[in-house]
């Protein structure tokens, strides 16, 4: 597990510089360009609120996905996601059909406490997130154990973080609000729809 902190429960592992910084940059400017982002309303609380973010959906044809009242059909893969995904299935030896793809445009925009869990995504999803741009503080708190403290990993550009096993039957995520000055990030979390 990243910085050395016990995570009870969980599969972490977080791979630095996983891409070149050269590489990072490159993609994050043929992603911020190149994919149909959109910005969704999602119900929380039976109220709609626009989402703190910009998303995208990208994967192999009929693999929907749904998560806070949306339903997303999946865009035809780009060559940039086919070059990323493929770097990281060569490393983790899995095959991903999906990847959803957020917009961080600036401080205020951010991701609350979820744990992906869906049930499209079977009983132990692996989940592969690569972020490219801006550093962001991603936190992870266990949903029974309170005593356990929060962990916090930094998301650095070109970073992969994977998480895995039962990873989200025990553990919740979030990426905080940050301060106003932070700049646009880019995170791609490749799935496996079931």
């Amino acid at each position: 597990m990243a910085h050395g902190q016990a995570t009870p429960d969980a599969e972490v592992v977080l791979y630095h510089n996983f891409f070149s910084q050269p590489e990072s940059q490159a993609f994050f400017q043929e992603l911020l360009r190149g994919i149909n982002w959109r910005h969704d309303k999602i119900k929380v609380y039976g109220k709609e609120f626009d989402q703190p973010r910009l998303t995208a959906w990208y994967g192999d044809e009929g693999k929907s996905y749904c998560y806070s009242g949306i339903t997303m059909h999946p865009e035809t893969w780009t060559p940039t996601l086919i070059a990323i995904k493929s770097r990281i299935e060569t490393t983790e030896q899995v095959k991903f059909n999906s990847v959803l793809l957020n917009l961080y445009r600036h401080g205020k925009d951010s991701m609350s406490w979820h744990s992906d869990d869906e049930q499209e995504l079977g009983k132990n999803p692996i989940i592969a997130s690569v972020s490219f741009g801006e550093t962001r503080r991603f936190l992870l708190r266990h949903k029974f154990d309170k005593s356990l403290p929060k962990v916090e990993i930094k998301l650095t550009n070109g970073s992969l973080l994977i998480m895995r096993g039962t990873t989200q039957h025990f553990w919740q995520h979030q990426i905080p609000k940050g301060g106003k000055f932070l700049q646009e990030r880019i995170n791609l979390t490749f799935r496996r729809i079931c």
